[in-house]
């Protein structure tokens, strides 16, 4: 009897990821396997999370403000595109360290096939050893070879076995994307926005520069519905999957609690209907099931945009669990309590 063996086989027909020693600054990879996206990605997506900003609830909606019909969120676009990159980017990944540089470049609609390719563009091991941070500058393309989404994220992944550091390369990105940089869908039009519909009145002149919102509900995270998410966006990390893969369990997706932070903001920035741009974003700390996941968001910057009526709200949203108060401690690292802390551009009525 064979027994098999317990990763990768001596055929080398299996796929046992990328170690932080196989990335070369400037090399190109292209990620398997390309994904139309329909109407049923929206419907889980708004199940999971769940999501009711009303231009991606509403055809006619949207149809009010210019668009064709109600794309698909823009948080499906960023999970189909990220989960192309696992296999390559992160499947021996310790953590997902950061984002920067995000921006929405085109609406996904259902029907649209997406696919995805990262450039390498900075290396540098850690002082252990044992692993090193690989940041990479993915691009989500449709079927027409349109971008659709641009974004740098670092990550921290394992060496194969201890050996002699690369010469580090630091990228230097961006502290924001710039607001004239921002990207917004053509014939997109607020002048005849339903505020009533949408579910608040307020709009972008009514929001002020250090305002901070507490958005009030929680939801608790289970882990039947982060392995549907996982498997939805087929994101195979290890760490996800694999409750033996690391101490303490399975890690909840990152991108997940992006998800859950974003649909709780709905109470209180419900006219923030398009996500345009991430500007920076780290994950503070682990999450794990069990875990009930909470948010507020700072107001950072407003700015106009050329589309009538339409302006731009740049944001800070803070995921938290559990109790505790605050951001960081006095040593500057995120306090125990803290998931997530994201800078983001959203669209919404002047």
């Amino acid at each position: 009897m064979t027994t098999a063996p317990s990763s990768g086989g001596p055929s080398g027909k299996t796929n046992a990821g990328r170690f932080f020693e196989d990335y070369r600054i400037g090399e190109t990879i292209v990620h398997a396997v390309p994904r139309t996206v329909q109407a049923g990605e929206r419907a889980l997506y708004h199940m999971l999370y769940p999501a009711r900003h009303a231009l991606y609830s509403s055809d006619p909606f949207a149809q009010s403000c210019g668009l064709s019909a109600s794309p698909l969120d823009d948080m499906i676009a960023f999970h189909v595109v990220f989960g192309k990159t696992v296999p390559d980017v992160s499947l021996n990944a310790v953590a997902n360290l950061g984002y920067a540089e995000g921006r929405w470049l085109a609406p996904v609609w259902p029907g649209d096939t997406l696919r995805a390719q990262s450039q390498v563009i900075g290396l540098k091991q850690n002082s252990n050893g044992q692993n090193g941070v690989v940041w990479v500058r993915t691009t989500g393309l449709n079927q027409h070879n349109e971008q659709v989404l641009s974004y740098v994220r670092w990550v921290m992944v394992r060496r194969r076995t201890p050996g002699e550091a690369p010469e580090p390369v630091l990228p230097v990105l961006a502290s924001a994307v710039a607001p004239g940089d921002l990207v917004v869908p053509q014939g997109l039009d607020f002048t005849d926005y339903d505020f009533a519909l949408a579910g608040e009145p307020h709009r972008l002149r009514d929001y002020v520069v250090g305002e901070v919102i507490d958005h009030v509900d929680g939801v608790t995270v289970e882990d039947s519905e982060h392995m549907q998410a996982t498997r939805l966006w087929q994101n195979t990390a290890k760490v996800h999957f694999d409750a033996t893969a690391r101490d303490g369990g399975r890690l909840i997706y990152g991108g997940h609690v992006i998800s859950l932070a974003r649909a709780l903001s709905f109470n209180g920035l419900a006219n923030a209907q398009i996500v345009v741009a991430l500007n920076s974003g780290a994950h503070a700390n682990p999450c794990h099931a069990g875990d009930t996941v909470r948010a507020w968001s700072e107001v950072l910057e407003t700015a106009a945009t050329d589309a009538p009526g339409v302006g731009a709200i740049r944001l800070r949203t803070v995921a938290v669990k559990g109790p505790g108060a605050g951001l960081k401690g006095a040593d500057g690292r995120y306090l125990p309590h803290v998931l997530l802390d994201l800078d983001y551009w959203a669209l919404m009525p002047e």
